[in-house]
């Protein structure tokens, strides 16, 4: 398989599967709504450390969110990497049967 196959009207991606994009996006979404839902943590206990429940839930968070968004790009470049392959290997095939359908 060859770069020469590959036109400008060839699509660069494959078609997409909506689930890493559904899984990525309730991840994102929890990671922005649980810390700006402050009326279910706007109290002191219970305490931590001697910081109150307020203060050390927020920035419990900061690791989770770091967690998410790090399983997100996970998810989305692997559905990147498959829908670039999945392109490569349609362009592929047409270029077999545009060029004759050469011994594989």
């Amino acid at each position: 398989m060859s770069a020469t196959n590959v036109t400008h009207d060839s699509p660069t991606r494959g078609p997409a599967r909506p689930l890493p994009y559904v899984i990525s996006g309730i991840l994102l979404l929890a990671a922005v709504v649980m810390p700006l839902a402050v009326p279910m943590y706007a109290h002191a206990d219970p305490p931590l450390f001697g910081f109150p429940f307020f203060f050390w839930y927020q920035m419990l968070w900061v690791p989770i969110c770091a967690i998410l968004i790090g399983i997100c790009y996970k998810l989305m470049t692997a559905e990147d990497r498959r829908r670039r392959a999945v392109a490569r290997d349609q362009a592929g095939r047409k270029g077999r049967h545009d060029a004759g359908g050469g011994a594989r």
